[in-house]
């Protein structure tokens, strides 16, 4: 059978490298195209590098005893395309806009990452990139969880750089997050005769109330400015309608910044909603900032723009779980991620490549 892998060439412009991954669509669990082309790629146009596969998750890295490493991490799945491919642009060649599903999250980070591994010469630390599958889904399915099981060594390093959309700057660390359900009881009755019952949702008052009274912490941290939160995400309750119910579910999300342990948040949520029953459904640890070791240091001066605190949560948490630090710092704006005007400006691209370069090494391939 005839070889349909695309062809990607890695030395080119990371621009066009990056419209030329956009339109090979890689909605989450459906990464193999572009996981090939990926990892044909590195084969092909940085033989220096190490690269093996995992699934659909591609990893290249230097070996050359250098006293640091770097890892750099990119997700190659996208959101569902919401007719927003194949790729168009806009603008004019100083101000080009490329739009379509994945071109800010984030095809362009990954772009940047692919070609630096191609055409970094001679970087200061030893390099690790790591090209994974099904982040946009439950975090269960992540391509990381089977990376950190199957190849740990692989996720190692002094710092770690997830390119995620930042808007071209260093976001550093991530907060926090847990989500919870908050319970009320009653006793079912006929609306007819309400007295008959207690009314679950009547009871949620209480909940909500706490909620609108509670004060968010923003602690600063390495010179940022956290902002924690503390909102319902959801609520449901009801059995029909002429039925008092005996149950409602409030649906909690806490945004707690790197200061916190699960454990403390856990707590904090729990003496909230004292008194209530109260159901961890979900929790990820937040990641400390780290901007005072060297290599985090060098990457803020080299993008000539201040960090900022990641209100969000990321993948950098993962890295920080392993005791290193981690920043988010890639192209385009993440309040575009996830919608059907999804784009990147062109001049973001090139920055952030540039950025990396100056940071990570110091010299070109010729």
């Amino acid at each position: 059978m005839p070889d349909v892998t695309p062809r990607l060439d890695l030395t080119t412009d990371p621009v066009e490298l990056t419209a030329a991954l956009v339109d090979i669509q890689s909605v989450s669990g459906s990464e193999d195209e572009l996981a090939d082309a990926v990892e044909r790629a590195l084969r092909t146009d940085a033989p220096g590098l190490e690269v093996v596969r995992s699934g659909n998750a591609v990893l290249a890295r230097t070996n050359l005893g250098l006293e640091s490493r770097v890892v750099l991490a990119g997700h190659l799945d996208t959101v569902p395309v919401n007719d927003n491919l194949p790729l168009r642009r806009s603008g004019s060649a100083d101000e080009e806009i490329l739009h379509g599903c994945g071109t800010v999250d984030m095809k362009g980070g990954d772009a940047v990452m692919l070609h630096l591994a191609a055409t970094l010469d001679r970087p200061k630390h030893d390099l690790t990139f790591v090209f994974y599958d099904c982040e946009e889904v439950s975090a269960d399915r992540n391509g990381l969880n089977r990376i950190e099981r199957d190849l740990p060594d692989w996720m190692d390093g002094g710092l770690a750089v997830v390119c995620e959309p930042s808007n071209a700057a260093v976001e550093a660390g991530c907060q926090g997050t847990l989500r919870v359900e908050v319970r009320t009881r009653g006793v079912r009755a006929h609306s007819a005769r309400a007295w008959m019952g207690e009314n679950a949702i009547h009871a949620a008052e209480p909940v909500l109330r706490r909620l609108t009274e509670y004060t968010p912490r923003e602690p600063e941290i390495d010179g940022l400015r956290f902002h924690e939160g503390l909102q319902a995400v959801g609520i449901s309750g009801g059995v029909a309608g002429n039925v008092v119910p005996d149950e409602c579910v409030v649906t909690v999300n806490h945004r707690f910044a790197p200061d916190t342990s699960l454990a403390e948040a856990e707590q904090r949520v729990r003496e909230v909603f004292e008194g209530f029953e109260v159901t961890v459904v979900d929790a990820a640890r937040a990641a400390h900032p780290g901007l005072a070791e060297d290599a985090t240091s060098e990457l803020v001066r080299a993008s000539g723009a201040s960090p900022v605190a990641k209100l969000g949560w990321t993948d950098v948490a993962r890295f920080a779980a392993r005791g290193m630090p981690a920043v988010n710092f890639g192209p385009g704006s993440p309040t575009l991620a996830h919608t059907q005007q999804e784009n990147v400006a062109a001049a973001d691209v090139r920055h952030c490549a540039e950025v990396l370069r100056r940071a990570l090494g110091d010299g070109v391939r010729d």
